[in-house]
């Protein structure tokens, strides 16, 4: 039974039993799958959140700032004290004592003040600073974005090279193995040596391995696309046998490169980073400049006591003195107001070591974006090559296959007539499988670039995915 005859047969089975058609996932169906589950956008997503709270917490501290405190305690105390008097008996100098004794039943205080910034430059700059934390934020969650439309795109791909690559090696096995139960056919008759059988048998055992190697591949590629998506899928929509081949759109490489320095995000976001490293050494550098606050103050507190003293004679001569005791109560109220400045004199050098440190840091990140420029600019020119490259070599393999499947035929009517040898059957076969490999393999490399190349330049969108 050929393959066709095997295919309609299976066909009309299905039907007879009512088995429904797997459904086919499309490259946005998936892409979709991967944006509700992939954590490495979430996690881009929540810092992106974040990173938008920098600009309300670094305005807050330009704004008035209120604090309210106090405390309510009891306490008991004792001591005593000596100190020099005249006595007025005798006129000389003695030294007598003093006991004392408080009870606080109750006391209990409270401030309010307000501060109301008038001149802070490292608060000015942290404000300014603010504006490119959030746009770095942004800048790093849209190329996150970018990033996934990519992996996405990479993971569906592979899988589906891996499939083909997959049917492929079994179709060669399939052939390898009716090769080798007509050589020992044959052999059994005499019409071929053992040599051309231990030939057929090495190409089968081969052919297996090949298989085993191309599940293995499969699998593997499947599993990198669950991680993304956390869904396991039973076919995936292949591109179209004659998809179109279209060049890149600008077809100049150079257009490429600049729109990729302009608007790759990686670039912007280096490029944003580099204003932010710029803004924290000014805010270092404010360590040396002068600071004034306006601020209100409003306190109140009261005290509920009883005291008790009692004077004595250390020497122990004149004897126990009065004593005297009582309330002892307080309360006091007072408000103030005025401007409160602050000039720094010496720091133990840490001001101007911060400094330093914020230049460098600047200048790392001066590197950091030249670094990014270049790479981006590779990945534009590799991706446009790429693009152009493949193009060709699909076109070019799309001929191999055919060319190798007329080889194969050719070779297979020689042997039959006796031209040919096992040998050569075999080594047609298997130019056939690496141009089918090489074929499946290169259409899908042509559509990858074309995602790198609009993601490189800043411009990929799901909208490419759909075109694709």
């Amino acid at each position: 039974m050929t393959t066709k005859s095997l295919f309609l047969a299976c066909s009309v089975a299905a039907a007879l039993l009512g088995t429904a058609p797997v459904r086919a996932e499309n490259l946005i169906e998936v892409y979709l799958d991967a944006v509700r589950s992939d954590p490495l956008v979430r996690e881009a997503e929540a810092r992106r959140s974040a990173a938008l709270e920098v600009k309300p917490q670094a305005r807050a501290l330009l704004l008035p700032q209120v604090n309210l405190g106090g405390q309510v305690y009891t306490a008991n105390s004792d001591g005593e004290s000596t100190f020099p008097q005249v006595s007025q008996t005798t006129g000389n100098i003695v030294t007598v004592g003093n006991k004392s004794s408080t009870d606080v039943s109750q006391y209990w205080d409270y401030s309010a003040e307000l501060t109301q910034t008038v001149f802070r430059w490292d608060q000015w700059q942290e404000l300014k600073r603010a504006d490119s934390q959030v746009a770095v934020a942004e800048a790093t969650y849209r190329a996150a974005q970018q990033e996934l439309l990519v992996r996405v795109a990479q993971a569906y791909f592979d899988v589906l090279a891996a499939e083909d690559t997959l049917g492929a090696a079994q179709a060669t096995l399939e052939a390898f193995s009716r090769q080798l139960e007509q050589a020992e056919k044959r052999f059994e008759v005499g019409l071929i040596a053992v040599t051309d059988v231990q030939e057929s048998r090495a190409a089968h055992d081969s052919a297996t391995a090949g298989v085993i190697a191309a599940k293995r591949t499969l699998a593997t590629a499947q599993e990198a696309l669950r991680e993304l998506t956390d869904k396991d899928y039973q076919a995936l929509v292949k591109p179209a046998e004659q998809m179109p081949l279209n060049k890149p759109d600008p077809a100049n490489e150079q257009e490429w490169v600049d729109l990729a320095l302009a608007n790759n995000l990686n670039v912007i976001a280096a490029r944003l980073n580099s204003e932010v490293a710029s803004a924290n050494a000014k805010i270092a550098q404010s360590g040396h400049l002068p600071t004034v606050d306006l601020f209100a103050q409003y306190n109140e507190s009261n005290r509920d006591a009883t005291q008790t003293n009692q004077s004595f004679d250390p020497s122990g001569t004149l004897g126990a003195g009065d004593t005297v005791g009582g309330s002892a109560d307080s309360s006091q109220t007072s408000d103030v107001i005025g401007l409160r400045l602050n000039i720094p004199i010496f720091s133990g050098g840490g001001t101007q070591s911060r400094v330093r440190e914020q230049v460098h840091l600047h200048r790392a990140a001066r590197e950091k974006l030249e670094g990014t420029m270049r790479s981006a600019e590779r990945e534009t020119r590799d991706a446009y090559l790429g693009v152009l490259a493949e193009k060709a070599r699909v076109q070019a393999l799309g001929q191999a296959v055919k060319s190798s499947q007329t080889a194969l035929e050719a070779t297979e009517a020689g042997f039959e007539v006796g031209t040919r040898t096992t040998v050569d059957v075999l080594d047609a076969r298997r130019r056939l499988f690496e141009a089918q490999r090489d074929y499946a393999r290169s259409r899908y490399d042509y559509l990858i670039n074309i995602v790198r190349l609009e993601s490189a330049s800043g411009g990929l969108k799901q909208d490419d995915l759909d075109a694709i």
